[in-house]
């Protein structure tokens, strides 16, 4: 087990919950969790479980209405988000706390060059003037490993191959030196030979940057080569949280166990991939007791009638499971 680290951010029974006709939808419902300093902690789940929702929460970018924060506490280097002012919350953002969203093309501008485009970034957060702004831009996309940096500052994102747009993003998310960076589905739009190469370079820059990352994915491969740390969530809440390899050994939650046993592997001969049946109940009407239990090969009665709640079943492992005690002690294979 790796040593203690001091919280960067911590995140405590958040409730980001949306108005709707149908009621209100609890996207994230409850959820505490943390990120220690220079570590990268993977959050993964199911589309519309609650990962995306807990990013944005973070970011404070939440739109309200329909949104809107029921309860909880987010705390980054000890202050907390939600009580910010908002022109407070509009320095941090992008600058000590940055953000890679899934698709550059709808995060970049257009009508303006990459150049430019990150030069705004570092004159808005760091004070700088046009001219070495525009300076340290070119310097970002080198960083980055944008071929010909000094050209490609000049060029519009439509110029620009998918794998390079999402450089460009990497680099006006740390042209100001961020402590945390967030990045939703970071390599979902791109081919894998690129994937890798932005994986590569995520972690690079970490170890040279000396920041956190928390990484949404809904790629468990992506997790067992990025991350420290790894939250499991589904319908809103935390299923399971553990080290990378304890959780890939022995997943304590049938949620995660149901995760690892879908990804394909070479060294086994199926004719067909394994799948968690059913689907994700609707976040406007979830059942009692344990939201996973209609799709649960283990379920008991006692699932169906009371949640679960999420305890620390050993050192650094939290699972919402009344069967996680007995899976660790058997050492249940994924």
């Amino acid at each position: 087990m790796q040593p203690a680290r001091a919280p960067l951010l911590e995140i405590s029974n958040l409730k980001t919950w949306f108005s709707s006709d149908r009621g209100d939808i609890r996207s994230v419902d409850g959820i505490s969790l943390h990120v220690d300093e220079g570590e990268t902690l993977g959050i993964v789940g199911e589309s519309g479980c609650g990962k995306s929702v807990t990013s944005l929460s973070v970011m404070r970018l939440i739109p309200t209405p329909p949104g809107r924060f029921v309860d909880g506490q987010i705390l980054f280097e000890g202050r907390d988000i939600l009580a910010l002012p908002e022109a407070e919350m509009r320095r941090l953002r992008g600058s000590a706390l940055s953000m890679i969203y899934q698709e550059p093309m709808t995060s970049l501008n257009p009508v303006f060059t990459v150049g430019d485009q990150i030069a705004e970034t570092i004159v808005t957060h760091m004070k700088l003037g046009r001219a070495e702004a525009s300076a340290r831009a070119v310097e970002m996309l080198k960083l980055v490993n944008i071929p010909e940096p000094e050209r490609r500052a000049t060029e519009y994102p439509h110029q620009l191959s998918g794998g390079m747009r999402q450089r460009v993003m990497i680099a006006m998310a740390l042209s100001c030196n961020p402590r945390l960076l967030i990045a939703d589905e970071p390599t979902t739009a791109l081919d894998v030979t690129i994937q890798a190469q932005i994986l590569e370079l995520l972690r690079r820059l970490r170890t040279e940057m000396g920041m956190s990352i928390m990484l949404i994915t809904h790629d468990l491969g992506v997790v067992a080569e990025m991350c420290d740390r790894v939250v499991v969530m589904y319908s809103g809440k935390i299923v399971e949280t553990a080290e990378v390899r304890p959780l890939f050994a022995n997943p304590l939650h049938p949620y995660t166990e149901g995760l690892l046993a879908s990804i394909p592997r070479l060294d086994e001969d199926v004719e067909e991939l394994h799948a968690i049946e059913g689907s994700v109940p609707a976040p406007t009407d979830r059942p009692p007791g344990c939201a996973f239990a209609a799709r649960c090969q283990y379920a008991f009665d006692r699932c169906r009638a009371e949640e679960p709640p999420l305890l620390t079943i050993a050192p650094g492992r939290q699972a919402a499971c009344f069967l996680a005690a007995e899976r660790l002690a058997e050492g249940v294979p994924a």
